[in-house]
């Protein structure tokens, strides 16, 4: 793990790539455990890194020093979260890039569909958005590059591939991600004591709806 200063209040930890569901894991559990230290006032889990913000630091060294002690003496649960289907209507209006996967995979519409609804997928980490998740287990062969041109709006809903990826966008915005699909599942409500529907660890399924030509 690589331990940097990033400002006089935070530090990044940083993982060798690339990221992997077993590095999360670690990365989850690190978070967990430096959550009870009273010195420390937030962790944030990225993808494949960890961001730790504290107290204004004087002593650097010091806290490099624990974070290092702490990592190299953490013990890794078998953390399962919880697990939900995610309906999914592929192509249409709101997965017009639908059929440019495909040309790009050089396959049908259909195949990828088959291929994109058949993995259980693991949360790594929420953002971008609140509630958006970053889905790990995505087919190496489904591995698409992002849009040239990022969409300017991404309706809420859409179901994209960004590179080794696939995610849901919880609110209409800017993207660059391949749309292949839409789900009307609400990934985020404030009135939830618990607003976003997906956390770290939970486990996707997205289930075919039909294919829109």
């Amino acid at each position: 793990m690589k331990i940097t200063p990033i400002s006089e209040s935070a530090m990044v930890c940083t993982l060798s790539p690339p990221a992997s569901l077993e590095q999360q894991r670690q990365l989850w559990a690190f978070a967990s455990r430096l959550q009870s230290d009273k010195n420390i006032v937030e962790v944030i889990v990225g993808m494949n890194n960890l961001t730790v913000f504290t107290d204004f630091i004087t002593d650097f060294a010091s806290l490099i020093q624990r974070l290092e002690q702490c990592w190299q003496t953490l013990e890794v649960n078998q953390f399962q979260g919880h697990h939900i289907d995610i309906p999914v209507m592929y192509g249409g209006e709101f997965g017009q890039d639908l059929y440019d996967v495909a040309k790009y995979h050089q396959t049908t519409a259909q195949h990828i569909v088959e291929m994109h609804s058949a993995p259980i997928y693991t949360v790594y980490m929420i953002g971008f958005q609140p509630g958006f998740p970053y889905l790990g287990g995505l087919p190496e062969s489904l591995h698409t590059p992002r849009r040239a041109t990022p969409r300017t709006e991404v309706p809420a809903g859409s179901v994209g591939i960004g590179g080794a990826q696939t995610g849901i966008y919880p609110f209409s915005s800017p993207g660059g991600w391949q749309l292949i699909g839409h789900t009307k599942q609400a990934l985020f409500d404030k009135n939830q004591e618990q607003p976003t529907l997906l956390q770290a660890g939970d486990t996707v399924r997205f289930v075919v709806e039909g294919i829109e030509l």
